[in-house]
């Protein structure tokens, strides 16, 4: 062996031992309330630019994939929704997280009374290319 090539394997064998860089739990949570927000303004295009192809919400006993949430906010007497979300727990590597938190929505309804609604959630998400994507959430009414 060429006396250059040690010192070569050397540094790849040391580069190959070090932990790669886990990414920022707060993309997560940005990407989670990034989400919501196009709940609360109806943005359909922005919803899906958010989730991977077969993302799905387990919801009170059913499975909902976006465009069905669509159709429900589609038909919903709501018309005005705002989210807030606390207590996360995150966790992220390169290229899958998930998070748990609370989620809190406030609802006025076309009659202009008002609904609150409590929610115990988690959600995961995979990495596309370079993007987070949203790709599945469980939620259940706080009790």
């Amino acid at each position: 062996m060429k006396p250059t090539s040690i010192p070569l394997i050397l540094i790849a064998l040391s580069s190959a031992c070090q932990p790669s860089k886990l990414d920022n739990p707060e993309d997560l949570k940005a990407v989670l309330i990034a989400y919501f927000d196009c709940i609360s303004k109806k943005d359909f295009t922005g919803m899906r630019s958010l989730i991977t192809p077969d993302f799905v919400i387990y919801e009170n006993g059913k499975v909902i994939n976006n465009d069905g949430l669509i159709d429900i906010i589609n038909t919903s007497p709501i018309v005005k929704a705002t989210y807030s979300f606390d207590s996360f727990t995150i966790n992220v590597d390169n290229a899958s997280g998930s998070m748990r938190y609370f989620n809190h929505g406030e609802f006025v309804k076309d009659d202009r009374s008002l609904a609150t609604r409590d929610w115990l959630e988690s959600a995961t998400f995979k990495k596309v290319g370079n993007e987070w994507k949203l790709d599945f959430i469980h939620s259940t009414v706080k009790k």
